[in-house]
């Protein structure tokens, strides 16, 4: 029997408004139906948004450190169902399960991280320019936070975003992606297990959209956090700027892997494998291009090419399985779109650029791990990102050329470069134009510690995790207490 889920909305798991549902189907077989989910209305944002002013009333009241103690409980919870929890995701979105294992513990280092972090939501006291008087700073939370999250990292995105708004004092309406509902529905589950108060978490499903663009355009919504296409940022961040609102965007990517003449050829092509057919290539910091110095480009090549034949397909769930489906048909149908522009502009197609088939690779969403040489720098499979199992290899001669490739995209987010030459490699550290580089390791592999994110149109400069998120979910407050006794000017020349 088909199973029928809901929103959780004003504490209490609810239908939607509409009455309608959509169907999640598992990428590497459309046979297997998870379930069905609410395809929710506007009148599901308004209910979660008045909703969630009530739990932030609450919640911002409680002390960080106590908030933070919640969180830690949640890490424990999401360590003890890990297995359970990679299981549901790579049934939903297709990943193998060595990839959604990773998932789940970045979601757990991500809540021991804000756990601690309740003991560190640190202000400033620094010395007043006047007598008697102390100057300090704080942080405070905001209100409602509206959180878009998509497909790629079903929970370890949700809780990066969602661990560091809490633990400020927020209360949060999440709206996953339509891909990976039931994973969402499981950490809302689990946060609520672990003593959220039911209003300050709102769950709420639906098409990007309507419920999306209800959550962005409401006026009682003033932090926004989107992961997604570049395109539909643009939109979300011409709202925001409208109407004032905290935003905080992470978008696409176009990320390079350099391999210079003097690099350990056997760590950078575990390394480009790993970046470029990793998670089928849909990750935001995929490694899309292979930028190949002259003297080892044939020889790179060759090996490539019959590393990434080797590579087995399949249902992420079974043993043996390297690369799972894309997530969804037009996932599929982009993938094969460029396959044929990149045929028309010159390159060559060296290796795959056709759907897997055969068996039960029938029943999903498979496309062979594919290669193009020859691309040329500015061409559209060096410009645009594809986000498919889609490498695109160009040649360069020098240095300053590989730099220049890299920096020639209108995005900027992860770098990676292959070399014996210390010097190069604090040069790429400072002259590459990405919000992360990796000097000797592939394009992905982001730590819960660290800020991610990027430059250009990837971003707009805020950063997710590390440090600097939770000055994002968090607004400054400035106190000053004079005990002088006396009316005392700042600001005015009191020299």
């Amino acid at each position: 029997m088909t199973k029928t889920f809901s929103n959780f909305i004003g504490g209490q798991w609810r239908a939607p408004s509409t009455g309608e549902y959509f169907e999640n189907h598992n990428p590497a077989d459309q046979r297997d139906l998870i379930g069905r989910f609410p395809a929710s209305g506007v009148a599901d944002v308004e209910a979660a948004v008045a909703s969630a002013q009530r739990g932030f009333a609450v919640w911002k009241r409680t002390p960080a450190p106590a908030r933070g103690d919640v969180l830690r409980r949640v890490g424990d919870l999401l360590a003890s169902r890990k297995e359970e929890l990679a299981d549901i995701m790579t049934r939903e979105m297709g990943k193998p399960l060595a990839e959604t294992r990773g998932d789940v513990q970045e979601g757990i280092d991500t809540a021991y991280y804000a756990a601690t972090e309740g003991r560190r939501l640190f202000g400033h006291t620094v010395p007043s320019e006047l007598a008697n008087k102390w100057a300090m700073s704080m942080r405070r939370p905001i209100g409602v936070a509206g959180l878009i999250t998509p497909f790629n990292f079903p929970l370890a995105i949700p809780t990066w975003k969602a661990f560091p708004a809490l633990l400020c004092g927020n209360a949060v309406i999440l709206k996953p992606a339509e891909d990976v509902p039931h994973t969402a529905t499981v950490l809302v589950e689990i946060l609520l297990e672990a003593g959220i108060p039911p209003e300050v978490i709102q769950l709420v499903h639906g098409m990007g959209e309507v419920v999306g663009k209800a959550i962005v355009e409401h006026p009682q919504v003033p932090v926004i956090s989107f992961t997604g296409s570049t395109e539909t940022g643009r939109f979300v961040g011409e709202t925001c700027g409208r109407m004032h609102k905290r935003l905080s965007l992470e978008m696409g990517g176009k990320n390079a892997q350099i391999v210079l003449d003097d690099a350990d050829l056997d760590l950078a092509l575990d390394g480009v494998l790993w970046g470029a057919f990793g998670t089928t290539g849909q990750r935001c910091t995929a490694t899309s291009r292979l930028v190949l110095q002259n003297g080892i480009h044939d020889t790179f090549i060759d090996r490539l090419v019959q590393r990434a034949k080797a590579l087995r397909l399949g249902d992420g769930r079974k043993a043996g399985t390297d690369v799972g489906p894309l997530v969804n048909a037009a996932s599929r149908d982009k993938v094969e779109r460029y396959i044929t522009i990149g045929r028309e502009q010159g390159a060559t197609l060296t290796l795959g650029g056709e759907r897997a088939t055969g068996g039960d690779l029938d029943h999903g969403f498979f496309f062979q791990p594919t290669i193009f040489t020859g691309v040329t720098a500015g061409s559209r499979l060096d410009q645009e990102e594809i986000f498919g199992p889609v490498l695109s290899v160009i040649r360069v001669s020098s240095v300053d050329e590989a730099f220049a490739v890299n920096n020639g995209v209108r995005y900027g987010l992860s770098s990676s470069i292959y070399t014996r030459d210390v010097n190069v490699a604090f040069r790429a550290l400072q002259d590459l134009d990405n919000g992360i580089t990796y000097v000797n390791a592939p394009t992905i592999g982001a730590e819960a510690h660290m800020p991610f994110g990027g430059v250009k149109e990837t971003g707009n400069g805020h950063r997710e995790g590390g440090w600097e998120v939770y000055e994002f979910y968090s607004e400054t407050k400035v106190g000053y207490v004079d005990y002088s006794g006396a009316l005392q000017r700042a600001q005015i020349d009191n020299y």
